[in-house]
């Protein structure tokens, strides 16, 4: 039986501690496999989610394999190494940075524009079907409760490098 108490809550073997972090884990990766699942049906089957938080990385102005290593919180090589493979499917494109001849810049394709304004709306999608599932005031409860008790620099792109080892 569960208890209301607080300070008994983690002794409450129904729901452990570890759970949270599972489920919340889990969610995320429903959502990410169902975005993928759509945009392999809408043209898209080759991109991956650690490809999405590159595209979000390189952004509208582009950058230099550097500033994307560090954005990613990974290596220079290693980001070049996903760059590279981004490029070959037609995501990125390498291009002479004007403002120093000495540097390149990676910079979105039109394909690239196309990937993340599909995700984008997709994920509204998504969301629209938890809110149909769990109801509009729960999925916002929801998402209120996260902002309370995650950290306020909540939209980091270096998930890649903190999965890493």
């Amino acid at each position: 039986m569960a208890t209301a108490d607080p300070a008994n809550a983690a002794a409450d073997p129904e729901r452990p501690g570890f759970l949270l972090a599972l489920l919340l884990l889990a969610g995320f990766r429903t959502l990410v496999d169902d975005l993928h699942a759509e945009l392999a049906r809408q043209g898209h089957a080759e991109l991956r989610p650690v490809h999405g938080f590159v595209l979000q990385a390189v952004g509208p102005a582009g950058t230099t394999a550097s500033e994307l290593g560090h954005r990613l919180g990974v290596s220079k090589q290693a980001a070049g190494k996903t760059v590279d493979r981004l490029v070959a499917l037609g995501y990125l494109e390498r291009a002479d940075d004007p403002a120093d001849a000495r540097r390149k810049l990676i910079r979105l394709t039109d394909r690239g524009h196309d990937g993340l304004r599909r995700s984008a709306a997709l994920f509204d999608e998504l969301r629209a079907r938890w809110a149909q599932t769990l109801s509009e005031q729960r999925v916002s409860a929801l998402e209120d409760d996260l902002r309370r008790v995650a950290q306020p620099n909540f939209f980091r792109l270096d998930v890649p490098g903190w999965f890493g080892t």
